[in-house]
C-alpha cells in the first residue's frame, strides 16, 4: 500500500493561511463567478481520508453549511470531548503524538491522506511526514496572521513539480518531498 500525506492549502503572498483574526474572507478576494475548483475536486478523488486539527474542524463547523466532506475525517484534539450526532460515522476524534495518530489511521486502511490546518501541517512537517505540498498563492498581503510555515528542527527539501494559473491571478505550485 503506497502511503502519501499531502497538503492542499491557500496562502497569502506573505505566507499566511488566515488573517490576524483567524478569518478566511480574503480567500474570496479574486472573483470566481464560474466557481472553478482550482484542482480541489480531482485532488479529493485521489485521497482516502482527511486529517485536521481542532481549530480547522471548528472553522469548518462554523461555515453554516452541512458537513462538506464525503471522505472520513480524523480530527486531532486533546480538548474536544465528543462529536455532534450528525457527524457520527463521518468524523473521528484522535489524540496522541503525530506518529501514533498516523499509525492508527494507517491501521484502518487509509493510505492517501489530506493534511489540513496550520498546527497539524506544522506538526507533520516537524516529523518529516509530508510527501506533497499543493499551495495556492492568493495575491494579497495580509500583514500578519497564522503562517503556513514556522520553525522546523531540520531542513526539508522539496522538488517543484509544476505550477498552474487559475483565474489569471492565483498561482498553484505542486511540490514533492525529496527523500
Amino acid at each position: 500500500m503506497e502511503t502519501k500525506n499531502t497538503v492542499f492549502i491557500a496562502q497569502s503572498l506573505d505566507g499566511y493561511i488566515a488573517d490576524k483574526n483567524g478569518g478566511l474572507e480574503w480567500l474570496e478576494t479574486i472573483p470566481n463567478p464560474e466557481r472553478k475548483d482550482m484542482g480541489y475536486l480531482p485532488f479529493m478523488e485521489r485521497i482516502d481520508a482527511i486529517v485536521m486539527g481542532r481549530s480547522t474542524y471548528e472553522v469548518v463547523r462554523n461555515f453554516g453549511i452541512p458537513w462538506p466532506y464525503t471522505k472520513p475525517v480524523f480530527v486531532l484534539s486533546h480538548t474536544i470531548g465528543s462529536l455532534p450526532a450528525e457527524l457520527k460515522g463521518k468524523v473521528e476524534l484522535l489524540k496522541g503524538e503525530v506518529t501514533e495518530v498516523l499509525q492508527s489511521i494507517r491501521s484502518k486502511g487509509y493510505a492517501r491522506l489530506y493534511i489540513d490546518g496550520g498546527v497539524t501541517i506544522h506538526n507533520f512537517l516537524k516529523e518529516d511526514l509530508i510527501d506533497e505540498l499543493i499551495i495556492s498563492r492568493i495575491p494579497i498581503l495580509l500583514g500578519g496572521g497564522i503562517p503556513l510555515f514556522k520553525d522546523f528542527p531540520n531542513e526539508l527539501v522539496f522538488k517543484h513539480i509544476k505550477s498552474e494559473l487559475f483565474l489569471n491571478e492565483i498561482v498553484q505550485d505542486h511540490y514533492e518531498r525529496k527523500r
